[in-house]
C-alpha cells in the first residue's frame, strides 16, 4: 500500500523524498497491516485530516514522541475493507470514521470495532475524515468542560483554523453569544457568513477595543469562556475581557508562545482554567469521547454543523498540505484524500 512514512524529524513541509534527510517518504509497497484481533477491522482510507499535533509530532516537537520510523496522521474516514471473525458492529463497505495516535496517513488502517463510528447516510465521506480531532476537541471542551449554554458570551481565538471552525459552529448550536478572533479579510468574511455575532480582524483592530465595543452595544458584561488555541499575546489581551467566574479552555498553542495565566487575578475573579488534551481521555475516560462523537456524528446528519475544507491534497502532495497549516492558509480543515483524481488541489 501507500504510506507516509516519518523516517527522521524534520520540516513536514519540505517535499516528500527531497534529500537524504528528508522527514518524510512516499512508501509505495508499505505491508498492509494485518487482522491481530477477533474483533479488528482494516479500513480502506478514503481521507485523513491534517493537525497541528500532526505538525509537530513530525518534527519532534510533540508531548508524545513515537520511535523512527512512524506513519503520522490521526483522524480518517474511509469503507470497511477487512473484518476479523467476532466483530459484530460492523460489516465490509461499511462508512466509518475514526481517530488514532498515529497510522492514517496510508491506503489502510487497523482499528478494533469499539474505535469506530459510522458515517451516518447523506453525509459526506470525505468531510467525516475532518471531524473526530477537531470537532472532538471543541465539543469535550465546550460542552462537557465548560458546559457552554444559551446566554453565555465566547470568546474564541484562532476561529477560522480547524479547532476554531469548529468551536464556533458548537458555540452556536449551544446557544451562546459568538466573538470571533482571526486574521484577514478572507477569513473575517467567511467567520460572518458562518452566524458569528462579532469578528475582530486582528490585522485591522486592537482585540479588547473591538470586542469591548461590541459588548457595549450588547449591553453585555463581558467573556464567559476563552477557547484559546493560539496562545502569545492575544490569550494575554483576552483575560482582560473575562467575566467574573469565566472559564479559560487552553486547547494548544498554535502562535508558538505559551502563555502566563496569573494566579492572583484567577483567584480574584473565580476563574476556571482547563487544560484539554483531548486525545488522553481515550485511556482516562473514554466514554466521553465516545458519547462526544456520536452527538456530532449526529449533529453533522442533521446539518447543525458542517465542516469547511480549504485544502484537498494526495498523499504525495503532503507537504503542500503542512504548508497550508504552518502558513495559516488553511480557512477550516485540510485533508489529504485517496483515490479521488477529481480532488481540487489547493494552489498556495
Amino acid at each position: 500500500m501507500e504510506a507516509l512514512v516519518c523516517r527522521n524529524l524534520g520540516d513536514p513541509t519540505a517535499p516528500p523524498d527531497g534529500a537524504e534527510n528528508s522527514a518524510l517518504t512516499i512508501s509505495k509497497a508499505h505491508p498492509i497491516p494485518s487482522l491481530k484481533s477477533p474483533t479488528a477491522i482494516r479500513v480502506r482510507v478514503k481521507a485523513t485530516s491534517l493537525n497541528f499535533a500532526n505538525y509537530l509530532q513530525v518534527q519532534g516537537k510533540y508531548q508524545e514522541k513515537p520511535p523512527l520510523p512512524f506513519i503520522p496522521g490521526s483522524d480518517y474516514s474511509g469503507t470497511v475493507d477487512a473484518v476479523g471473525p467476532t466483530v459484530t458492529k460492523f460489516k465490509i463497505g461499511d462508512r466509518v470514521c475514526s481517530f488514532a495516535a498515529l497510522g492514517s496517513f496510508a491506503q489502510f488502517i487497523v482499528a478494533d470495532q469499539s474505535e469506530l463510528f459510522l458515517v451516518p447516510k447523506g453525509c459526506d465521506l470525505v468531510a467525516a475524515s475532518a471531524l473526530p480531532v477537531a470537532y472532538g476537541t471543541s465539543h469535550v471542551a465546550l460542552v462537557h468542560r465548560a458546559q457552554l449554554h444559551a446566554g453565555q458570551v465566547l470568546l474564541v481565538l484562532g476561529a477560522a483554523g480547524g479547532v476554531g471552525v469548529s468551536a464556533v459552529q458548537i458555540g452556536k448550536v449551544c446557544g451562546a453569544t459568538v466573538i470571533a478572533v482571526a486574521r484577514g479579510d478572507e477569513k473575517v468574511q467567511f467567520l460572518k457568513s458562518s452566524g458569528v455575532d462579532h469578528v475582530v480582524d486582528l490585522s485591522k483592530e486592537n482585540v479588547i477595543e473591538s470586542v469591548k465595543g461590541f459588548l457595549k452595544a450588547r449591553k453585555l458584561k463581558g467573556v464567559d469562556v476563552l477557547y484559546d488555541p493560539v496562545g502569545g499575546k492575544v490569550t494575554k489581551e483576552s483575560m482582560k475581557l473575562l467575566n467574573w467566574g469565566a472559564q479559560i479552555l487552553i486547547i494548544g498553542f498554535a502562535s508558538g508562545e505559551v502563555p502566563i495565566i496569573p494566579a492572583n487575578i484567577a483567584l480574584v475573579k473565580n476563574w476556571t482554567v482547563h487544560g484539554l488534551y483531548w486525545g488522553s481521555h481515550k485511556i482516562h475516560q473514554p466514554r466521553v469521547l465516545e458519547d462526544s462523537l456520536n452527538e456530532l456524528l449526529s449533529w453533522l446528519a442533521k446539518g447543525l454543523i458542517t465542516i469547511k475544507i480549504s485544502h484537498t491534497h494526495c498523499l504525495s502532495e503532503a507537504n503542500l498540505a503542512f504548508a497550508a497549516l504552518k502558513d495559516r492558509k488553511a480557512i477550516g480543515k485540510v485533508v489529504i484524500a485517496f483515490d479521488d483524481q477529481s480532488a481540487v488541489r489547493a494552489k498556495l
